[in-house]
């Protein structure tokens, strides 16, 4: 009896401090791929990071084509899904802050 009012007096302090930590006045910022820095990179810094990761992108339609011609995909199949990944990757890395 005395192991259940131990268990239920642990869950309802969880709960509270679950409670308490949910109305905090403090505003949790949403994170990108790089964690935030408390400073702005040089313009340099961000525009090479935003080709580094355009590159990746390049990178990633070209093995993505490769397998696809691989695999005997008709080339209009293969031109409209390399396009349309490459669109919303590049929508994703030129819509981010961090970069």
């Amino acid at each position: 009896m005395e192991e259940q009012a131990t268990e239920r007096t642990s869950i309802e302090s969880a709960e509270s401090d679950g409670a308490a930590a949910e109305t905090s006045p403090e505003k949790h910022q949403p994170q990108g791929m790089l964690p935030a820095r408390e400073r702005r990179g040089t313009g340099i810094e961000r525009g090479f990071m935003r080709l580094v990761a355009t590159a990746g992108i390049v990178g990633i339609a070209v093995a993505l084509g490769a397998i696809l011609v691989g695999q005997d995909v008709a080339g209009w199949i293969v031109g409209l899904v390399i396009g349309l990944v490459s669109v919303m990757l590049a929508a994703l890395l030129w819509s981010s802050r961090q970069l």
